[in-house]
């Protein structure tokens, strides 16, 4: 057992030493919380291009991008602001709510009911050499494809580029990441982020002031963001939890259950063990058991034939000397002695015995009662706590849900989950947001799982269109509506990507009535 415990704490070091790498779903869905922030003068019916910055959803209907972005537009009356997506067919028009010169920060209220996925901050410390992506609209790019006008008031996935962090020099004005993901010009006001998605902060400037691309880009701190916006009144989603690979989640998870598997084998080798030498012992004692009945049973058998054969003589002695009746008595008594010596003589045990007395005490050693259940989990209410090492943690958590379990996979006393190969499953395609979230529970081990994609606008067009074929919400045993909820989940399963952006375990403990 012991080797079998190092061969896999050696595989795990070697497989998860490395750090987290960029997950291509997390850095595409950050791109569809990013905007362009386009400024025009409108003069009449004319309208004229003044620029042109990045910004990012901190609010489904908020904007955060840089001060200088949009600084033109408080000056003038004639600008305005436009509000461009990455992604659908529509852009909004844009108010400033908020504005903070200082550190190069403002805040820009959606108009025309326009709402987008919001991305989440990363509150926690940024260490020296991590990997970043800053996503945006720079100028160069555009003006390297030959877009006009039209084009940049059409949505467009923004560009991404890689770099990494240089701790411990920033500004002397705001707290600023320095980092060498290339920026450039349209790029000011574009978050930059970590591997999952999160925001490190608003690329702000570069490290060159004569117009050209900078080599190294600064970027306004997660910190100063939060200070921000929460003074506007907008309440942002934050995490500290540090950032984890799905690559990472997945081969722990496998390593997991490898280690699970091999604790169970060699916990079976060691009771078969016992039980062998256990039995090696009890055969033993159960041999030496016959072999001594079996050598009292023959001395006493030669003792009663000792006894009768001198029952035998007297008795012929007696009759020998006319005395009938003793002589009777003495010869009847030698026979009895005789019939006894030979019974006891042919009922000593013997070896064969020794297999049905051993299986017999073996049986007697069991538990009188009954086997326990391999399921740990009956209906009744559960509270599931969240395992941080089991989960990948992105952009929300919730460290504990309550589970009211039901057989036949009615949840919470009004949601009806579906077969799922071992599991029971949902799936919520919500109206109001870009993610789809799988819920599975397994009541073999009494755990829940809450998968989250964050899909884009096409995408989960699509699965809006696969979950409205089907109705049943409510819990029901209809077996036609079960096969339902089934095949609901298998086809929007097959429109999602192969990893979800966050998954996240609970596990689960029943509570006393």
């Amino acid at each position: 057992m012991n080797r079998i415990l190092a061969l896999l704490l050696l595989v795990t070091t070697a497989l998860l030493a490395g750090p987290a790498q960029a997950d291509p779903a997390d850095i595409s869905a950050a791109s569809r919380s990013v905007v362009r922030v386009v400024l025009a003068a409108k003069d009449g019916s004319k309208v004229a291009f003044v620029g042109h910055g990045s910004g990012f959803m901190v609010a489904p209907d908020k904007v955060v991008t840089n001060a200088h972005v949009v600084e033109i537009a408080r000056q003038e009356s004639s600008v305005v602001i436009g509000i461009i997506p990455s992604q659908g067919g529509v852009s909004y028009g844009g108010r400033i709510i908020a504005y903070s010169p200082s550190n190069d920060l403002a805040l820009i209220q959606v108009l025309d009911g326009g709402r987008l996925p919001p991305m989440t901050i990363f509150g926690g410390p940024v260490a020296d050499g991590a990997d970043v992506v800053a996503i945006g609209y720079p100028g160069s790019v555009d003006r390297a494809q030959g877009l006009d006008l039209d084009d940049l008031i059409n949505p467009m996935s923004p560009v991404k580029t890689t770099g990494t962090v240089s701790g411990g020099r920033t500004t002397k004005q705001f707290d600023t990441l320095l980092h060498t993901a290339p920026i450039a010009s349209g790029n000011s006001g574009g978050p930059l982020i970590d591997n999952c998605g999160r925001v490190l902060g608003a690329n702000s400037f570069g490290s060159t002031s004569d117009g050209n691309d900078a080599e190294f880009g600064f970027a306004v701190s997660a910190r100063e963001i939060l200070n921000f916006v929460r003074k506007a009144g907008v309440k942002a989603s934050v995490t500290a939890t540090p950032c984890r690979s799905a690559a990472e989640i997945s081969q722990k998870e496998r390593l997991r259950e490898a280690t699970a598997r091999a604790k169970v084998a060699a916990a079976k080798a060691a009771e078969a063990d016992k039980r062998e030498r256990a039995e090696a012992k009890l055969r033993t004692s159960i041999s030496q058991d016959i072999i001594a009945e079996r050598e009292n049973r023959i001395a006493i058998a030669a003792l009663m034939l000792a006894l009768a054969l001198l029952a035998a003589g007297g008795g012929g002695f007696l009759l020998w000397q006319g005395k009938r009746n003793p002589g009777i008595a003495a010869a009847s008594a030698a026979g009895a002695l005789l019939i006894g010596a030979v019974i006891i003589f042919l009922s000593r045990p013997d070896f064969s015995e020794i297999d049905d007395r051993v299986a017999a005490a073996l049986k007697d050693d069991r538990p009188g009662s009954s086997p326990k259940q391999t399921s740990k989990t009956t209906a009744g209410k559960y509270l599931c706590r969240i395992n941080p090492e089991r989960s990948r943690i992105t952009v929300s958590q919730q460290d504990e849900l309550p589970l009211e379990w039901a057989e036949g996979g009615c949840v919470n006393g009004r949601t009806q989950y579906g077969r799922d190969g071992a599991k029971w499953s949902r799936i919520f395609v919500p109206n109001s947001e870009q993610t789809v979230t799988i819920n599975s529970f397994q009541p073999d081990r009494a755990e829940l799982t809450e998968e989250r994609y964050l899909m884009g606008l096409d995408a989960m067009t699509r699965a809006r269109a696969i979950r409205s074929e089907y109705g049943n919400k409510a819990c029901t045993a209809d077996p036609a509506a079960l096969a339902d909820i089934e095949e609901m989940v298998k086809a929007i399963r097959a429109e999602l990507p192969g990893q979800a952006n966050e998954s996240l375990v609970y596990e689960c403990e029943k509570l006393t009535e």
